[in-house]
């Protein structure tokens, strides 16, 4: 049995917009985190991958994640107005998958560091990211 859902154009242009600027202020905010918290956050990293194979390119991986964070923030925000005034999800739709991208790399980092409890909070994210690359497509 095919079941289609649709939804009204007002609707999905809200929830459109609704994620793009949830994974813009996620994704803002973590990344200037990241910056403005360098030496704290790189100095827990370090700590926290001391044990893997990755403890010899913390710095690399750090400042990769902190690119990938803030350039999907940026670009989630910038979709979401992008969709409000052209209503086109181009923008927001690259912002949704650096983001899915960024939280596959997280993910990866936390399994790697046996973090599994901090893996498992990420799901939720990375689901929300694939349900609004859904939308957004």
């Amino acid at each position: 049995m095919d079941q289609t859902i649709t939804f009204s154009a007002e609707s999905l242009q809200i929830a459109r917009i609704a994620i793009a600027v949830f994974f813009g202020i996620l994704f803002i905010q973590s990344g200037l985190d990241k910056v403005f918290n360098f030496r704290e956050n790189l100095s827990w990293l370090v700590t926290h991958f001391k044990d893997t194979f990755m403890s010899g390119v913390v710095p690399v991986i750090f400042l990769v994640i902190t690119i990938s964070e803030t350039a999907a923030g940026i670009i989630s925000a910038y979709g979401a107005i992008d969709i409000y005034i052209h209503k086109t999800t181009n923008i927001a739709l690259l912002g949704l998958e650096l983001s899915a991208l960024s939280l596959i790399f997280l993910f990866f980092g936390q399994r790697i560091a046996k973090d599994y409890a901090g893996a498992g909070s990420l799901v939720t994210y990375f689901t929300a990211s694939i349900i609004g690359i859904l939308l957004l497509s």
